[in-house]
This record gives structure tokens, C-alpha cells and sequence, in this order.
């Protein structure tokens, strides 16, 4: 499957139960051996599909008509093979560093426009000055974990106790000048192209 070039659009997909479910565009960063590196720009357009039967309801941020990427935009290192990856998250004028964010998905899985994946919802972040590192939207996954992911919500729940002693015991995979990287200014919001939402899915 192709790798990106540094500036390529590169497609971010959700497939909730084989279909398509959400969908947004991001800028290669840095696409070498294992590691993707994106870029999602400030105002940058969600995707959401046509069609489906989305069992258990459309995107939650559709329905909250969150339609585009609001604040400073964010950075994200994925690694293939990996059911997580690590979020880079800034604030103020300064752009200063706010906090990491293992967001637990899929796997990147390559497609001809980008990759496909699935957020697991249970998350981890640690946030700059924090004596340690938090869960996020634990409730949510007790309520709906077994809905989006029928027989997986023992395996989500382990790849998050496994991201939480790698922190516990100091271990830091990701490379953390990775906070004070800055966007090229003249990158724009990318676009989905035509028929995003037709592309095969790449199942898991």
C-alpha cells in the first residue's frame, strides 16, 4: 500500500460495523517505517456518510452538529499494529502545550486515500504539569462499549491498562519534541475528495 509524501492528504476513516461511519482529512506529516504522522488543521471539515444502517446511531458529533475541527489543530503519531495513538494537543495564543492524548483505535489499517480505523472511545490523557496521566470517558465506554464493539470491550480495556503502566513506569515510545512542532503555515484545511465514502473498507 502507497506511503505518503510530507503535505499529502491523507484520509482518516471510521468503519463501525463495516461500514463507514465517520470520516476526516488530514496532512502527511511523516509517513516512514511504522510511524504516520498527521496534521488536522483548524476548520478543517468532518465527513459524515449518505447511507448505512449505523445500528447503533449516527456520530455522536453529527448529532451535536460538530461539523468542523475547532481550536488549535492537532498532531497524531500512529504506529502500525498499534491499537492506540498518541494526540498532541495545544492552547493559548503561544500555542503552548496542553497535554498528550493516547486516544484508543484500531490499528491503522492503509487504504488508496489514507487508512481506516475505529475509536475505541476509552481513553487516556496527561496533561503538561499533571503529576500522572487520566482516564476519559469511562462511563461512556461501560454504557455503549458493548454495542460498538460486541466481544472486543475486554481486549480495548486491556490495550488502555497496558498504555497506563508503560506511563506508570516512565516508558515514553513516542518522541516527546513532538510538542513543540509547528504546522507549515501554509498548509490549508485539506478536503475530502469524491467519493470517500465508496472506497473499500479495509476490515480489521
Amino acid at each position: 500500500m502507497r506511503r505518503f509524501q510530507p503535505g499529502e492528504t491523507v484520509i482518516r476513516r471510521e468503519i463501525m460495523h463495516g461500514e463507514v461511519w465517520f470520516a476526516y482529512p488530514s496532512i502527511c506529516v511523516q509517513d516512514e517505517g511504522d510511524l504516520l504522522v498527521t496534521y488536522l488543521p483548524t476548520n478543517t471539515e468532518f465527513g459524515f456518510p449518505t447511507k448505512g444502517r449505523f445500528p447503533i446511531g449516527e456520530h455522536p458529533w453529527r448529532a451535536e452538529k460538530h461539523t468542523h475541527w475547532s481550536g488549535h489543530g492537532m498532531l497524531a503519531l500512529h504506529w502500525e499494529g498499534v491499537d492506540h495513538a498518541v494526540f498532541v494537543y495545544w492552547n493559548g495564543p503561544q500555542r503552548e502545550h496542553a497535554f498528550w492524548y493516547f486516544n484508543l483505535q484500531d490499528a491503522p489499517r492503509r487504504t488508496p486515500i489514507g487508512f481506516d480505523t475505529l475509536d475505541h472511545e476509552l481513553d487516556l490523557l496527561w496533561r503538561v504539569g499533571a503529576p500522572t496521566w487520566e482516564w476519559k470517558d469511562v462511563e461512556e465506554f461501560a454504557k455503549t462499549g458493548e454495542a460498538r464493539y460486541p466481544g472486543r470491550v475486554h481486549e480495548i480495556q486491556a490495550e488502555g491498562d497496558r498504555v497506563a503502566k508503560l506511563l506508570d513506569a516512565g516508558e515514553r515510545w513516542w518522541d516527546e519534541s513532538w510538542a513543540s512542532w509547528q504546522p507549515d503555515p501554509q498548509w490549508a484545511a485539506p478536503t475530502l475528495p469524491a467519493h470517500w465514502e465508496e472506497v473499500p473498507c479495509v476490515g480489521r
